[in-house]
């Protein structure tokens, strides 16, 4: 089928018009869009060649785990770096959109061990090497899905330069920026307090915890005070002989095991005298010093905390400030360890909580439990209670790398949009801690550090050594670290990885820094924050000049998407029965930069049955082009579409219509207000732009008003709409294409090319390389440029009038049920230019408005009014519309005392609810409110109905001013 699409594209003019009559009525994504990807693909559309004499365009994209499957934020994300790429590369740019996927550390290697568990083994079973052979299969055998469906959105990636996160290019570059930093001293290990996932396994930044709110317990214990005066070795009855406690407050009772402390505030007069005691430890016996730190806050609990400095963050900074014993009492698998007393041991730390707490009560320590909603941290891997604990691991000092960040987004060298989220950046970079970035996986790049076990020496380096460098030491006497690096870090390497560094390639020379970053909210901190770190380290500038951050697809209730929800939605399966455009549409149209949006399956078919109006009115078009062949003249130094068709404007204005002048114009502030949208990075609004020209000004209203003349005999004045027709069709389809790809190509396809020089809509070159610009195809025309000789005020406030007059009489008609068939008669009374307007499009008014043309009268503002007719004002323009052969008086009359007596029995309901003091105090207050709106609707309806039955009782004629005078006679 693709084959025979190509045969079509390259037919002559007149055989594409004629081919136009085959077009089927409804347009059908399933048998058109993979025709027209695969055609890209074949002609290689979506690549891009190194060109010093071109402008670069280039965008990375985020790449999705390569577990992953296409959800509702990849698609919003694509469809808007897709949009921009299209755009930027119909505007002439040498625009390159670099692919890719993550190895996605943890998840990944969650996967296969799900996989593995099925068959009743562990990766342990298998041994490292054998487990990374089975996982590098997975990837390979499920790693494209993704990739598959990110082209059945319409991605116009450039496929040939695909990258992976753990190919051998993006790991040289790993292994590179990881040997500079550990050897400009960036890059250190030590004991440190980090996240672990008892789950996985291993340890987690503080950006992969996911904190919710958790229905919990607060703890109440006593420490007996030891006496003041007590020796170093107090024991247990002399701290019992003197009556003395001190409570703590805690949610987790079984990390108590492990405290070294007891801190209160410097400024909580209750325990002033207490700072300096020491109490001891109930079911251990270790002595706590009781000390002062502002940490605390006097407000929670009793004001005095227990400190853990092994399993808190904030312990363990209080513990450093206060020289504090470390123990830890919790290891990695979630489980007591030895350091606990031995009843405790190896005991989860679920289990360990209920025998402490029953211990506690046992002894007289447990004063009272509360109840208590707390947030708790999960891996966001997951979903596993993550528990904090000291661990030895590698870690980025990240200051030295926040400094030059900061900078570079204060001075405007990396702009966010919207603008709002420079703010979060900047305080999350300002206070940001150093980065963990060792984890305890198999999958992932290996951290490049050795071990000599003859002499003890410890080296980074980028390739496997053979020895030891300072002993000479080889085989199993040395080893590598087995931890590999959090999957954030190669992700920060992206934008210059993916363009060949650390190799001084000709593409890191033409496209870095990238023009644009596209990305959610969500990940400023893991991934954004990052890659302007290592951009501005190793590149010596930012990796890219402008990050336009979306926010988050929700359902239609505002609820985010999640699995535990079950509202997810998958994108594969609205484009089976949408197709694409209309889900690239749905998720930009009238969004505005930075917020959320709410998928709403009715906004789908809104889309769709919006590429069925574009379908349409190509299907018209084509029906009514038979033959016709484009007429633009030769300009010197010119060879853009819209310039030449200014000229030609220019020449023929004579031939025009009214409607051809107002809708040339409208195209031409159309295209500079989406340009502009564009540019500004508000998708949203350039979609609402569009969508409202062509529904609305294009459809609806021009080609309407083009019927008589396309209808008409051959002549100059045909002639003429047709070339304005085709002029507007093809451009207008231009600017739709980055939104609308698949439709757009199969329609602009149909459709005539312009004579001579210039081969698309715009002004300047083609819109791909040379290699390229023999390929016939809507993906590479110049995008069309607004020419400010269409406008036309003129044209514009005469159709802006006839348009509001027409829309006027429709409305009335509608309300009256009159028959679309029946011709009415219309009196108009206003200024004199007013009313010439009116005059001088008799065919209009009778076309459009359904008047008939022996009853339509014009009048100054003076003269008489008629009696029994309804009226109402539009554009400053008096219209009375007899009754008497419109409607019949007496079932009109009829209808509408029915519908008055209905809408007074439902008023005086209302009413009553109102008027019952119960109700009112009893009934919520939004139940309230929607009463009290009901009652005014329906008071207001009564008021509309009574004065349309005042007028049919010979009551005529609008009140004073336009507004009045409309709701004055109008139901």
């Amino acid at each position: 089928m693709a084959e025979e699409s190509m045969e079509t594209t390259t037919a002559t003019s007149a055989g594409r018009s004629q081919e136009a009559f085959g077009l089927p009525k409804a347009y059908d994504p399933r048998e058109i869009e993979p025709r027209w990807y695969d055609f890209w693909l074949r002609e290689r559309l979506f690549s891009a060649e190194v060109d010093p004499n071109r402008e670069p365009f280039s965008m990375v994209i985020p790449p999705p785990n390569v577990t992953g499957q296409l959800h509702m934020g990849h698609a919003l994300d694509n469809t808007m770096q897709d949009i921009l790429v299209r755009w930027e590369r119909m505007r002439g740019k040498n625009a390159v959109w670099i692919p890719g996927t993550d190895h996605a550390g943890i998840a990944t290697q969650i996967r296969v061990e799900e996989e593995l568990a099925k068959e009743g083994k562990t990766r342990y079973d298998l041994g490292r090497e054998a487990f990374l052979e089975r996982v590098w299969a997975w990837k390979e055998h499920y790693g494209h899905r993704i990739i598959q469906q990110l082209q059945r959105l319409g991605s116009s990636c450039d496929w040939n330069r695909e990258r992976f996160t753990m190919d051998e290019g993006c790991s040289r570059a790993v292994r590179e920026v990881f040997v500079r930093l550990y050897e400009k001293g960036l890059i250190y290990q030590g004991d440190y307090i980090i996240n672990c996932c008892p789950r996985c396994r291993t340890a987690l930044s503080d950006i992969e915890v996911e904190h919710e709110e958790s229905d919990g317990s607060l703890y109440y214990i006593r420490y007996p005070l030891l006496p003041s005066s007590s020796p170093a070795a107090a024991s247990s009855s002399a701290a019992a002989q003197t009556g003395e406690f001190i409570v703590v407050a805690t949610t987790r009772p079984e990390t108590m095991l492990g405290d070294t402390g007891i801190a209160v505030h410097p400024q909580d007069e209750r325990y002033r005298g207490l700072v300096g005691r020491r109490a001891l430890l109930p079911l251990v016996g270790r002595e706590l010093p009781v000390f002062a730190d502002e940490y605390v806050d006097p407000e929670f609990g009793t004001g005095a905390v227990k400190v853990t400095p092994a399993h808190d963050p904030n312990d363990f900074d209080m513990g450093r400030r206060h020289a504090l014993e470390m123990v830890k009492v919790i290891d990695e698998d979630a489980r007591m360890t030895d350091a606990v007393p031995v009843p405790y041991r190896g005991l989860s730390r679920e289990e360990c909580r209920r025998r402490v707490v029953a211990d506690l009560e046992a002894q007289g320590y447990l004063v009272k439990v509360e109840p208590l909603r707390h947030a708790v941290g999960h891996c966001s891997r997951c979903g596993t209670v993550v528990e904090p604990l000291v661990s030895q691991q590698w870690f980025v000092r990240m200051r030295p790398l926040a400094e030059p960040a900061l900078a570079a987004v204060r001075e405007g060298r990396v702009r966010f949009v919207p603008e709002r989220f420079t703010t979060l950046f900047l305080n999350w970079v300002e206070n940001v801690r150093d980065w963990c970035i060792s984890r305890q996986l198999w999958w992932g790049h290996r951290i490049p550090v050795w071990y000599c076990d003859r002499c003890g020496h410890r080296w980074a380096a980028t390739d496997d050594p053979e020895e030891c460098p300072r002993c000479g030491a080889r085989g199993s006497e040395i080893r590598q670290d087995p931890d590999v690096l959090d999957t954030w870090f190669s992700s920060a390497l992206w934008p210059f990885s993916t363009l060949g560094w650390p190799e001084q390639t000709p593409e890191l020379e033409h496209w870095y820094p990238t023009t644009l970053l596209v990305t959610g909210f969500d990940i400023i901190f893991f991934w954004v924050a990052r890659m302007v770190f290592m951009g501005l380290e190793f590149m010596g500038d930012v990796p890219f000049r402008t990050v336009l951050i979306h926010g988050l697809v929700r359902d239609a209730l505002g609820r985010k998407m999640s699995k535990s929800l079950g509202n997810g939605i998958d994108p594969i399966d609205v484009i089976e029965e949408y197709g694409a455009d209309a889900l690239r549409f749905t998720l930009v149209n009238g969004v505005g930069p930075g917020n959320d949006m709410r998928y709403v399956p009715e906004r789908v078919e809104a889309s769709r049955n919006f590429a069925n109006k574009v379908w349409n009115a190509t299907r018209f078009a084509l029906l009514n082009l038979e033959g016709f062949s484009p007429e633009l003249p030769a300009i010197p130094g010119t060879s853009g579409t819209v310039a030449r068709m200014a000229g030609w404007v220019a020449a023929h204005r004579k031939d025009l219509s009214l409607a051809d002048r107002w809708i040339l114009s409208r195209w031409s502030r159309a295209a500079r207000e989406l340009t502009h949208h564009l540019e500004e990075y508000d998708l949203g609004e350039a979609a609402r732009e569009l969508y409202d020209f062509i529904w609305d000004e294009l459809c609806d209203w021009y080609i309407e008003m083009s019927k008589p003349r396309l209808y008409g005999a051959p002549g100059p004045a045909r002639e003429a709409t047709r070339q304005v027709l085709w002029f507007v069709l093809r451009s207008t389809l231009e600017m739709l294409h980055p939104f609308m790809p698949f439709v757009t190509e199969e329609l602009w396809q149909r459709l005539p090319d312009p004579p001579g020089p210039g081969e698309g809509s715009g002004d300047g070159g083609a819109g791909g390389p040379p290699s390229q610009r023999r390929v016939r195809s809507i993906m590479i025309q110049p995008w069309p440029t607004a020419d400010p000789r269409l406008i036309d005020e003129e044209a514009e406030r005469e159709v802006g009038l006839l348009r509001e007059v027409i829309g006027a009489i429709r409305n009335l008609r509608a309300e009256l049920q009159v028959a679309p068939g029946r011709k009415i008669r219309a009196l108009f009374y206003g200024s004199e230019p007013s009313l010439r307007t009116l005059g001088d499009s008799p065919e209009l008014m009778q076309q459009l408005a359904g008047l008939d043309p022996e009853g339509v009268e014009m009048h100054d503002t003076g003269a008489a009014r008629p009696h029994q007719a309804l009226a109402v004002v539009a554009g400053g323009v008096e219209i009375y519309l007899p009754l008497a052969g419109m409607v019949d008086l007496a079932a009109e009359k009829a209808r509408l005392e029915k519908e008055l007596a209905q809408a007074r029995t439902e008023a005086e309901r209302s009413a009553r609810r109102l008027a019952d003091e119960r109700f009112v105090a009893k009934a919520p207050p939004s139940v309230v409110e929607r009463e009290k709106e009901r009652l005014a609707r329906y008071e207001e309806i009564k008021a509309k109905l009574a004065a349309r039955l005042a007028l049919l009782a010979g009551v005529t004629g609008p009140e004073a001013g336009d507004g009045a005078g409309a709701e004055g006679c109008r139901s």
